[in-house]
């Protein structure tokens, strides 16, 4: 009965994400995903692992402003300016509309995600995801991430963060197109941003893959980049973190918290 009541409360949002299927019968039942429709959702077709999401909440309140420095000042139609390359902008936790363009042409760019278990450096891929990577850089240069749990990590496909509310359901408010990874494919070590409502736009939430499971996604998520530093020392002792036990990954066996994103560009 409580699982239903769950089920009901959360039906409008939520983000999970699928888990790949033994290749001996990939033919048949390689149908996964990473996506935030209905909460009950279930992978039936997969013989390794469910999927189910956590419980839901909404990120319709008024935008909650920390000054970390000069706090921002929101246009008419609710969208922040982009906020200061050196870190000095307010924190801002909710959005109530998408961002406008804050990335310089010819520049390259890249994040240092500072955690509890070490630090990683992701090469931000604009060519593949020019919306989505300029998403995260407003995030980031916000301080979206500051002091934010990584709250799912599946052994041997994943660990996801992005979420504040470390439900699984939070976001920031966005609603960013999905960018689909011009490969058609990822690899281990690459970050992507986890799907939405509908399973066509992207909010805060990301996940790094780490085996082979999240290597086999489809091609369906936005490819934000890969990690190029840390990964298999940082990004191991987060997997590290994972509760076979739990449903979904979430919750890990122990707390993974995201210190810091400090943003680079050149």
């Amino acid at each position: 009965m409580v699982r239903d009541a769950r089920k009901s409360q959360v039906k409008k949002r939520s983000l999970q994400i699928g888990i790949g299927v033994p290749l001996a019968i990939a033919a048949v039942f390689l149908l996964v995903w990473l996506t935030g429709g209905d909460s009950s959702t279930e992978n039936g077709n997969s013989t390794t692992t469910s999927v189910a999401s956590a419980v839901g909440t909404t990120t319709t309140a008024a935008p909650i402003v920390t000054v970390l420095g000069t706090a921002p000042t929101p246009d008419a139609s609710g969208a922040y300016p982009c906020p200061a390359a050196d870190g000095s902008a307010g924190r801002v936790v909710v959005f109530k509309a998408n961002p406008p363009e804050c990335l310089t042409e010819g520049k390259t760019y890249t994040a240092e995600v500072e955690t509890n278990k070490g630090s990683y450096t992701i090469a931000l891929d604009r060519a593949n995801s020019p919306a989505n990577v300029n998403m995260f850089v407003y995030l980031a240069r916000y301080h979206f991430y500051d002091n934010t749990p990584c709250h799912r990590i599946i052994k041997d496909f994943m660990f996801q963060c992005g979420d504040p509310t470390g439900t699984g359901s939070g976001g920031a408010g966005m609603s960013v197109p999905v960018e689909a990874p011009k490969s058609g494919k990822y690899e281990v070590a690459s970050v992507a941003m986890a799907k939405v409502g509908g399973a066509t736009t992207n909010d805060s939430q990301f996940f790094v893959v780490t085996g082979a499971q999240g290597a086999g996604l489809p091609a369906d998520y936005s490819l934000l980049g890969k990690v190029t530093a840390g990964f298999d020392t940082t990004a191991r002792a987060i997997e590290a973190a994972a509760d076979p036990a739990a449903s979904n990954g979430v919750p890990p066996l122990e707390p993974v918290t995201i210190l810091k994103v400090t943003i680079t560009e050149s």
